[in-house]
């Protein structure tokens, strides 16, 4: 997101979350720290994005010994949030397996983290620019539960729905905090996916957005795009081909899964 239009929306998310009564925690590196929780100057050297990496579980090490500034992908973020004892935590959508894949090997981190480290992520699905189908079979390969909050569908990040089904429909928070605490007190290993769909008002055409997104697949092939720089070049460039109504819709998803992850927060605390 470009300055300083992100550091209203970062705000914002941390007042969605205190509003449903839980603790807004933000993560990143910074000075060869892991910080939970950002103040206000925190932030705003996250929002700048100057001199900023973007880290991966593999990156840790390198960016903490080295006193680099970093934004946490969802693998990293679930690992920091084991270290703190947090267990829920929101995100836009996770990576997983891309598009292509069979010939790149383009695997997010996020699959691995999800199948080894105890935390739940509740997120719009994955990003509609990857291979939704072989991100949930890889998932059920490792054990991971999908569930649907409130629906039958997986999520597709823009869009309500992909095609695709979840292992199962969680009526509300309540429930997805009972079933978290059970499978941790089974001693059973990794985490859980929440797929939370975008609310209607704001979901895009499925059919549409696959047009656009092979769009700009095809604009990356070109450009030599490839590694952890794919993601935010492709919904860099589905914004501009969907005239901004793509960065709308993303805001709206944003702020609706960190109000679901911190419904269920707040359930999970009520168990303990």
């Amino acid at each position: 997101m470009p300055y300083p239009e992100n550091v209203e929306f970062a705000s914002k998310v941390e007042e969605v979350v205190r509003g449903e009564g839980a603790i807004p925690a933000t993560t990143a590196i910074i000075g060869g720290k892991l910080k939970v929780g950002l103040n206000k100057e925190e932030l705003e050297i996250m929002c700048k994005a100057e001199n900023v990496g973007k880290v991966s579980r593999r990156d840790v090490a390198v960016y903490l010994a080295t006193g680099q500034a970093a934004a946490t992908t969802v693998a990293t973020t679930m690992l920091i949030s084991e270290l703190a004892g947090i267990k829920v935590f929101a995100t836009g959508g996770i990576g997983g397996v891309h598009r292509g894949a069979q010939e790149t090997m383009d695997i997010s981190a996020d699959l691995q983290e999800l199948a080894h480290t105890p935390v739940c992520v509740v997120g719009a699905g994955c990003k509609s620019i990857l291979d939704i189908g072989l991100t949930l079979e890889y998932l059920e390969t490792m054990g991971v539960p999908v569930m649907g909050y409130q629906t039958d569908d997986f999520p597709a990040f823009y869009s309500r729905k992909s095609g695709f089904g979840v292992d199962y429909n969680l009526k509300d928070a309540a429930e997805a905090a009972k079933i978290l605490k059970t499978k941790w007190d089974l001693g059973l290993e990794g985490g859980a996916l929440i797929g939370n769909p975008i609310p209607e008002e704001y979901s895009l055409d499925y059919d549409e957005m696959e047009k656009v997104i092979n769009k700009a697949l095809d604009m990356a092939k070109k450009d030599g795009i490839r590694g952890k720089a794919t993601t935010p070049y492709l919904l860099a460039h589905i914004k501009d081909l969907t005239d901004g109504v793509s960065f709308a819709s993303n805001l709206q998803l944003a702020y609706n899964n960190a109000r679901v992850a911190s419904q269920i927060a707040v359930e999970l605390a009520k168990l303990k």
